[in-house]
């Protein structure tokens, strides 16, 4: 049986790709700060309590983990905030940063020894993070953590290539989640169903891809 583990599997996108693996035969570990009914319910082993931020979560999590042969790591957890020019709240901006940049490297390089040759990884980033399609600008936090953690996605492409570790930089699609008071286009199942269909797909040799869930490429 192959395992996934998913960060930020309480809700949204998280626990839509939970319950997709799930029913897909797959054992699925949850990492989440705080549970859900939802996730206790799905069948999946969940590890809650873990602040993605920091670092002796972090450290914890791996301990926990530890001989634990890991398929496929989806780093998932991300927030979203709004600034606008002339009000920016920079407290805000750096904890975007943190989140969606900073904490799915740390998540990954603590698992660094469960991930075997043939193993996926999977970074949920965002269009917003493409500098090339800012065609609105605003939302300076959250596209500047996510050009920042495309960057360090493709690093990981090229360090983990010789490994045999294979990288998807994925933009899920505008999902009707909380993030964004439910006012997507697709459902948190069809984006999930999508992402699924582009890990399916990703290999070496197109590896480190920037893609929407829909199979389109997108500009860096």
């Amino acid at each position: 049986m192959k395992t996934a583990v998913i960060t930020g599997a309480n809700r949204g996108i998280g626990l839509a790709l939970t319950q997709h693996y799930l029913a897909q035969g797959w054992q699925v570990i949850g990492i989440c700060r705080t549970t859900s009914p939802e996730l206790d319910a799905s069948g999946a082993q969940v590890i809650s309590g873990v602040d993605v931020t920091n670092t002796a979560a972090i450290a914890a999590l791996a301990q926990q983990l530890k001989g634990k042969s890991i398929d496929l790591l989806i780093n998932n957890a991300g927030i979203f905030q709004h600034e606008q020019l002339g009000n920016i709240d920079y407290e805000s901006v750096q904890q975007q940063f943190l989140v969606n940049a900073e904490a799915p490297l740390r998540v990954t390089e603590a698992l660094l020894d469960n991930l075997a040759s043939g193993a996926k990884i999977a970074f949920i980033t965002s269009r917003m993070g493409s500098i090339a399609d800012n065609s609105s600008g605003g939302y300076y936090g959250y596209r500047m953590s996510k050009a920042a953690l495309n960057a360090a996605a493709m690093s990981l492409t090229r360090d983990l290539k010789p490994r045999g570790i294979a990288v998807a930089i994925l933009h899920p699609g505008y999902v009707q989640t909380a993030m964004v008071n439910f006012g997507g286009d697709i459902s948190a199942n069809e984006a999930a169903q999508r992402l699924s269909q582009r890990i399916a797909g990703l290999t070496l040799e197109n590896s480190g891809g920037f893609w929407h869930s829909n199979g389109d490429p997108l500009p860096w």
